[in-house]
């Protein structure tokens, strides 16, 4: 769950601050480890949870959720009015994500949606006070532009991996490595988008619509 961009000492020490987690997400944390399942890990977690109080937010769409640990933290982020969109491409992650959610007792906040993140967003009717960003590195600039004109105006596009593991700073022939820089490059050129990268875990990118 560490992205290897920080110095190794204040990653443990950034790891030490965050207070303990309640059972479930702590079995979800234990699970990703052991079976190696890209999960956003509890310091951007947190991270999530502070922006959608901040924001506002009541409409949530993810696009790439996996086993729903990112989802659990929306969730319970926008409260009982709020929704989440979950998406995956895998149906057996769904099926986990499910479970979970059902033993949060959030399932009622949250839709689950299985196969293409990008046209699951695009069929789901109106616009998101937050759309995040999470999928296969390559399908990042396809993200954005369906992200974009779903995401409404003072809404929050929540990227995460956009330091990926410092090897944007190079010149690696690595196809995702090139498309996260393009992305970074894209994200900042636009008028539309406020962009800061935080350089939390593997760098998570906030923009606000504007």
């Amino acid at each position: 769950m560490t992205g290897a961009i920080l110095n190794p000492k204040i990653e443990k020490y950034l790891d030490d601050l965050l207070p303990k987690r309640d059972s479930l997400l702590a079995e979800m944390e234990k699970l990703a480890r052991r079976r190696d399942i890209p999960i956003i890990g509890p310091a951007c977690g947190r991270l999530l949870y502070l922006l959608t109080k901040i924001s506002g937010a009541k409409r949530v769409f993810e696009m790439g959720s996996a086993i729903g640990y990112s989802t659990i933290w929306w969730a319970r982020a926008v409260g009982p009015r709020g929704h989440v969109y979950y998406t995956d491409g895998d149906a057996s992650n769904a099926r986990r994500a499910r479970e979970y959610f059902q033993r949060a007792g959030l399932e009622r906040r949250i839709t689950v949606m299985v196969g293409d993140a990008l046209k699951s967003l695009e069929k789901t009717a109106g616009k998101f006070d937050i759309i995040l960003i999470d999928l296969n590195k390559p399908q990042y600039i396809a993200a954005l532009n369906v992200a974009l004109p779903k995401l409404r105006r003072g809404g929050l596009l929540v990227t995460d991996n956009t330091l990926w593991y410092g090897r944007v700073v190079g010149r690696s022939g690595d196809a995702s490595t090139r498309t996260i820089q393009e992305f970074n490059r894209r994200t900042y050129g636009k008028p539309t988008l406020y962009p800061v990268i935080v350089p939390l875990r593997d760098g998570v990118t906030v923009a606000q619509k504007i």
